[in-house]
């Protein structure tokens, strides 16, 4: 489980894509101390950290590249990690589970006074009835207020800090992104689909 405030980010140095799925390597952020079987999150896809030597390597499977964006990653790509939650640690986010829904393309991106302005249109619609305005979301990551929805789209803003400590301020439009709906609004979906089966 994670909070969705991102700690660190890293620079893609090594990527193989193959039949069977993905294995990435990111530099290793100055003072982590972390271990192999780790959970981490890599622009919001919960990985398991498969090696600490020259980087954190991490190993991916079809169903995380079909969902995710994690594929397109270049090398030298910047993107955000965040450790996993510990029992005594605050939440200051939002609950997210590293489990992306879908991937989402920037629409357009402004500033706006001290923010910046994101439109987001889901690759998959039938995610938009399950996110709602001023509720949360998880961006590549990183935990965010919804401040509009549209038939086809959302947006968010941010405020200097996160385009300043999150892979944010490399993004520009007719970019991907990754989206994990808030796990509240999946579950009262289900139950509400099952009630009407019934």
């Amino acid at each position: 489980m994670f909070t969705g405030i991102i700690t660190a980010t890293a620079r893609v140095v090594k990527k193989n894509l193959t039949k069977k799925g993905m294995i990435l390597t990111v530099t290793k952020p100055k003072k982590w101390k972390v271990s192999v079987g780790a959970s981490i999150t890599v622009n919001g896809v919960c990985s398991t950290l498969k090696k600490t030597i020259r980087g954190l390597t991490f190993e991916y499977m079809p169903e995380s590249l079909e969902r995710t964006d994690i594929q397109s990653l270049e090398i030298d790509s910047i993107v955000n990690l965040e450790q996993s939650l510990k029992a005594h640690d605050r939440l200051d986010g939002h609950i997210v589970q590293g489990h992306v829904d879908t991937t989402g393309k920037i629409i357009s991106l402004t500033p706006e006074g001290n923010s910046y302005m994101f439109t987001i249109e889901p690759r998959e619609k039938k995610y938009i009835p399950m996110i709602a305005e001023k509720g949360s979301i998880a961006i590549d990551g990183i935990s965010l207020t919804v401040t509009a929805v549209t038939k086809k789209s959302f947006t968010f803003k941010i405020i200097p800090y996160t385009w300043e400590h999150t892979n944010l301020s490399t993004k520009k439009k007719g970019d991907t992104v990754n989206i994990e709906i808030d796990v509240l609004a999946k579950y009262l979906n289900q139950l509400t689909r099952y009630a009407t089966r019934t």
